[in-house]
């Protein structure tokens, strides 16, 4: 017998906040490995833009715009791909980070992260997870977590907050639905290189202090986890679940 393959011929795959960054970069992954795509993001005309790149190499996208921090957006989104075809894979790659102080740190800037980085993840879990339930042919669910979901950071405390407790949800669904076939994963890169981590590294003493935390001395391209994420939604994975996958270059190995 060979190895579980990688590929997702056939599926049908949602990936959250896929107009850009890590969501893009993992859409574009699933539909080279054969999977049809639905983007959903805030965004329609950045993910009209990506669903161009994947039809252009020869992949299938459709888009649906939403909020996932809107329950009644994202259960409309996710319905909608559903009737396009059966769900197996989910990606929660939708979040963002404001930076600061904890001190005056704004409640807006707390509120706005706990909204996106976790409700959004639950509200998109549980749509997808319903249908996968309903229709008991199992499924993938990657949630987009981040090193920060296991260490702190200056500054960060909301971000922080949001990524432990995006480990505790994935761990939790993992447990609940795995005698239903449906494996619960996480990926928790470190800092990605994309357009908006690179200004923070024109900041020398900022620049220098992730270095050194990061044994193998690089941050991580979009393309690393894009397929530390194909290898969680594909069979490949078949008896992981409940798992946060670091993609950080050791940085919290020590």
């Amino acid at each position: 017998m060979g190895l579980p393959s990688e590929r997702l011929d056939g599926r049908h795959a949602v990936v959250t906040g896929a107009g850009r960054g890590l969501g893009r970069a993992c859409a574009v992954a699933l539909a080279d490995a054969g999977a049809i795509v639905t983007l959903i993001a805030r965004s329609e005309p950045e993910l009209r833009a990506v669903a161009s790149e994947i039809e252009l190499l020869g992949g299938s996208a459709s888009v649906a715009s939403a909020d996932v921090s809107d329950r009644d957006e994202i259960e409309a989104a996710v319905a909608t791909a559903e009737r396009r075809a059966p769900i197996a894979v989910l990606v929660t790659a939708a979040g963002l980070n404001r930076t600061g102080p904890t001190a005056d740190y704004p409640l807006s800037d707390w509120d706005l992260l706990m909204e996106v980085n976790l409700r959004g993840t639950f509200l998109a879990c549980r749509a997808v997870g319903s249908a996968m339930l309903e229709r008991e042919e199992g499924g993938r669910i990657v949630t987009m977590s981040s090193q920060m979901g296991t260490v702190g950071y200056p500054g960060r405390a909301a971000y922080c907050a949001s990524k432990h407790a995006v480990n505790g949800l994935t761990k939790a669904l993992a447990v609940e639905w795995a005698s239903r076939g449906i494996g619960v994963n996480a990926v928790a890169p470190t800092f990605v290189d994309t357009p908006l981590t690179r200004p923070m590294f024109e900041d020398p003493e900022f620049a220098a202090d992730i270095e050194r935390r990061i044994p193998g001395g690089r941050i991580a391209t979009t393309e690393d986890v894009a397929a530390a994420v194909l290898y969680l939604a594909s069979d490949r994975s078949r008896s992981v679940t409940g798992h946060i996958l670091a993609v950080d270059a050791g940085w919290t190995a020590w």
